[in-house]
C-alpha cells in the first residue's frame, strides 16, 4: 500500500480485498454480456487533491518518481491479470489528473502506460487516458495511429462546479449543453480524437458532491412544481444524451446512489428522466 505522511499513524487506510471484487465483477459482466473499462481511480500521493484521488488536499503523485512507477506497475499488473478475459474492454491509465500537472509529465506517463498495457493486452483492448482538465488541443496528435492502436481520450462534463454553472437556471444549462457542448464535441471529433464522455449526470447542485447532503438536490428547479421538474429533468437528460451520443461512448456517474436521484442512473430511469431502453434500432446494446 502507498504510504503518505497525511495518514500519520495509519499508513494503510484503504479497504482491502478490492481485487477479489474486481474478479467477481468480471464474472458477473461476462455472465450478462457486459464489457468492463478498468479505471485506475487513485494514484499514490494523489493525482488531483480530490477525495476521489485518495487524499483530500494533497496532490504529489507527479512529483515523486516512485509514485509514478507504482501507478505504472499497477496498470501492468491489471493488464496481466485480466488479459484474455471476455469482459475486458479497456484500461484507463489514471482518473482526473489535476489541471496544473504539466502536460508533458502526463504524456510521458500515458505513453509508458500504453506500452506496459500492450505487453500483455492486444490492440483489441482499448487504452484510455483522461484529458487532465485541459483543452483537447493539447492532446492533438498524441498516441496517434499508426504507431498506437485503439487509444481513446476521456473527457468528463458536469455543470455544477463552476460559479457560472452554480448561478445558472435550468434553461441556461440546457442551452449550454445543446450549443456549447455540441460544438465542443464536433471540434474534438473533427480533430481526430476517439472519445469517451467518461462522466456525466443530471446533478446541478454543488452541495451534493458528497452524495449524502440534504436537499434540495437541484437548486435551479426549486421554484418549479413536480410536473415542471420532471419535464426539466427529461429535457436536460435528453440534451446531454443527444450530444454525448456523438462520442464513442459515455458513462453516467453513477449507477446507484443512496440519496441523490440526479446522480443515480437507476433512479433517473425509474423516474422517467432518462430512457428505459438504450438499445439501438438495430437491436444491439
Amino acid at each position: 500500500y502507498p504510504y503518505h505522511e497525511y495518514y500519520k499513524g495509519n499508513p494503510c487506510p484503504f479497504v482491502k480485498g478490492g481485487i477479489k471484487i474486481l474478479d467477481k465483477a468480471f464474472d458477473w459482466a461476462e455472465k450478462y454480456g457486459i464489457k468492463i473499462l478498468i479505471d485506475l481511480h487513485c494514484a499514490p500521493a494523489c493525482q488531483n487533491s480530490f477525495d476521489n484521488g485518495g487524499i483530500m488536499g494533497v496532490c504529489e503523485w507527479h512529483t515523486r518518481q516512485d509514485c509514478i512507477d507504482y501507478a505504472l506497475l499497477t496498470l501492468e499488473r491489471l493488464a496481466e491479470r485480466y488479459t484474455g478475459r471476455e469482459g475486458l474492454y479497456g484500461i484507463e491509465t489514471l482518473n482526473e489528473p489535476r489541471w496544473d500537472i504539466p502536460t508533458e509529465i502526463l504524456k510521458d506517463f500515458n505513453t509508458e502506460a500504453y506500452y506496459r498495457i500492450r505487453l500483455h493486452c492486444s490492440d483489441d483492448v482499448a487504452v484510455v487516458y483522461h484529458d487532465g482538465f485541459r483543452s483537447y488541443t493539447e492532446w492533438n496528435g498524441f498516441l496517434a495511429e499508426p504507431e498506437f492502436k485503439n487509444v481513446v481520450l476521456d473527457v468528463h462534463r458536469y455543470r455544477c462546479f463552476t460559479q457560472e454553472d452554480i448561478n445558472s437556471d435550468i434553461y441556461k444549462h440546457i442551452v449550454g449543453v445543446a450549443i456549447d457542448l455540441k460544438q465542443e464535441a464536433d471540434d474534438i471529433i473533427n480533430a481526430g480524437h476517439k472519445v469517451f464522455l467518461g462522466e456525466w449526470s443530471l446533478g446541478l447542485d454543488l452541495k451534493v458532491v458528497s452524495l449524502w447532503a440534504d436537499g434540495p438536490f437541484n437548486h435551479p428547479l426549486v421554484n418549479m412544481d413536480s410536473f415542471q421538474k420532471g419535464v426539466a429533468e427529461r429535457v436536460y437528460g435528453a440534451a446531454q444524451l443527444t450530444v454525448f451520443e456523438k462520442y464513442l461512448g459515455w458513462f453516467f456517474w453513477s449507477y446507484k446512489t443512496e440519496t441523490t436521484p440526479a446522480w443515480c442512473f437507476k433512479k433517473a430511469v425509474e423516474n422517467g428522466w432518462l430512457p428505459n431502453n438504450f438499445r439501438s434500432t438495430e437491436g444491439s446494446n
